[in-house]
C-alpha cells in the first residue's frame, strides 16, 4: 500500500475516521458515539486493523470538538479545527465549491470558499433546533427511524408550518399538529423546512450563499432537508458521496499535505489499551477552569482545559 494518512473527527455525536493515500480514500467510517467516545474510537480502530491488516500510517490529523483529547490518545501529528478540515475535504471533491452547509449532530456551520480557500464562516452551537440530534429526537417521537425521515418528508402534499426558531417551541408545535390531525409526512416536511429556515436565519444570517453549494454532515442523508434547501434557496444542492465523514477526510488530507517525516502515531493497537478520563476544577484563579485528566492504564498521559496552560 502507498503511504497512508489517518484523519479522526470525534465529536459528541459521532466518531468519523478516514484513511487516504495517493490514490484517494481507501477507508471511511461513521459511528455513533452514544456517550462512549473513547470506546467507539477503539472499536473503529479494530475494524480498520481487520479490514486493512497491512496498513502503515505515515501521518495523523485530529479534528472535531474532542480533537485535543483524541490527539493525546492516538498520537497526532497535526490538530486542526473543524472549519479547516471540512473545507479541505469538500474542496478535494468539489474544487469549485463556493458555499458549504454543514449540519452535524450538535452544531451547524456555514463555510464560504473562494478559489479553494475559506474566506468566511459561522457556527451555531447554542440551539439544538438546527441540528441532527433534534431530528433524531423528533423521529423517535413520531415513531419513525431516522434513516426514513427524509423519504417520509418527500411524500408530503401539504405545507404545514412548524415554528423552528427554538427546539422547545418546535417540539410543542409538532405535538399540537399531531393533535389537530395533520398527517405524519406533512409534519415531518414542515419540520425539515423549519430546520432549514432556522439555519438560514441564524447560522447563515448575513452570508451570501453562492453556487456550487454543498450540503454535508449527518443531516445531509435526509432527503427532506436537501429538498427544503433547494426549494427555499432556489439553488441546486450537492450532497457528496462522503457527506457524513468529510471532516475526517479533510483531516487525513491535511496530514498528507503536511509531508510528515516521522509520525507520532501510536498505532492501531491502542484499541486494546484502557483509558480513563477524570476531571476537577482548578481554584488557583477566578477562571475556575475544569481540568480534564487523561490516564492510560493508571499512567498519566495529559491534562486538558486550563486557560493559562498551567497543567499542560
Amino acid at each position: 500500500m502507498n503511504r497512508a494518512y489517518l484523519g479522526v473527527d470525534l465529536g459528541s455525536v459521532s466518531c468519523n475516521i478516514a484513511v487516504v493515500d495517493d490514490k484517494g480514500v481507501v477507508y471511511a467510517s461513521y459511528a455513533r458515539v452514544q456517550g462512549r467516545p473513547i470506546e467507539t474510537l477503539q472499536e473503529e480502530f479494530k475494524k480498520i486493523k481487520k479490514q486493512l491488516p497491512n496498513l502503515s500510517i505515515s501521518g495523523v490529523c485530529c479534528t472535531g470538538s474532542a480533537r485535543f483529547l483524541v490527539a493525546n490518545i492516538v498520537g497526532a501529528d497535526v490538530i486542526k479545527n473543524e472549519i479547516t478540515s471540512h473545507a479541505t475535504g469538500t474542496v478535494h471533491f468539489v474544487p469549485d465549491v463556493r458555499t458549504i452547509l454543514e449540519i452535524g449532530g450538535q452544531d451547524s456551520k456555514i463555510i464560504l470558499v473562494k478559489d479553494g480557500s475559506v474566506v468566511d464562516f459561522a457556527m451555531n452551537t447554542v440551539c439544538a433546533a438546527g441540528t441532527g440530534s433534534f431530528l433524531d429526537q423528533q423521529a423517535v417521537r413520531l415513531g419513525l427511524e431516522t434513516e426514513k425521515f427524509g423519504d417520509e418528508a418527500l411524500r408530503s402534499q401539504k405545507d404545514v408550518t412548524i415554528r423552528g426558531r427554538c427546539g422547545i417551541f418546535a417540539e410543542s408545535d409538532i405535538i399540537n399538529k399531531q393533535i389537530m390531525g395533520h398527517k405524519r409526512e406533512d409534519i415531518i416536511n414542515g419540520l425539515c423546512r423549519a430546520l432549514v429556515r432556522n439555519y438560514l436565519n441564524n447560522v447563515a444570517k448575513g452570508k451570501k450563499i453562492q453556487e456550487p453549494v454543498v450540503l454535508q454532515g449527518g443531516v445531509a442523508a435526509n432527503k427532506g432537508i436537501k429538498k427544503a434547501f433547494e426549494d427555499i434557496l432556489k439553488m441546486n444542492i450537492i450532497v457528496p458521496q462522503h457527506y457524513n465523514v468529510m471532516g475526517a477526510i479533510g483531516a487525513a488530507l491535511i496530514a498528507k499535505n503536511n509531508r510528515i517525516q516521522e509520525t507520532k502515531f501510536r498505532g492501531l493497537d491502542i484499541a486494546g489499551k484502557e483509558f480513563k478520563v477524570d476531571s476537577f476544577e482548578c481554584k488557583d484563579c477566578p477562571n475556575r477552569c475544569e481540568i480534564v485528566k487523561l490516564s492510560e492504564e493508571d499512567k498519566h498521559v495529559a491534562y486538558l482545559g486550563s486557560k493559562c496552560g498551567k497543567y499542560e
